[in-house]
């Protein structure tokens, strides 16, 4: 993968209508994959950790913080946050892939100074078997 831009990066949320639309007015945007191992280290092990593979639990991350720019995808992610339903969403990554799958909206939070913009911060967690597409 070469050199990307990270305005480039891509967080979308499918509408009603069944399209994905760009939730608006992020400026940061993080992708995290995550395994969590099993320890199956005994007496045996010689006094090093040893790893069953494949047995532990793996979880897709999303998160990012922003400026109000779009009232829709906003209405969106509120709606989702307060009804805990997870949305089909996609994560794409310029010159690397795209996650696609199910995530809840697992933190939404508000912010502003008084001589600053309001600010949001989002972050969801995968609720299914993310896919990923190779770009």
């Amino acid at each position: 993968m070469s050199a990307q831009r990270g305005s480039e990066m891509l967080l979308k949320i499918k509408t009603d209508t069944g399209a994905f639309t760009t939730v608006a007015g992020l400026r940061t945007k993080t992708l995290r994959l995550n395994a969590r191992p099993v320890d199956v280290t005994d007496t045996a092990s010689q006094g090093w950790k040893e790893l069953l593979p494949g047995a532990g639990i793996r979880t897709a991350e999303l998160s990012g913080t922003g400026v109000f720019r779009d009232a829709a995808s906003d209405a969106l992610i509120r709606t989702a946050f307060f009804d805990q339903s997870a949305q089909d969403c996609q994560f794409i990554i310029p010159g690397f892939g795209r996650i696609e799958g199910a995530f809840l909206v697992t933190g939404l939070n508000y912010a502003g100074a008084y001589n600053g913009e309001a600010q949001f911060e989002l972050s969801l967690a995968s609720a299914a078997v993310p896919e990923f597409v190779a770009l």
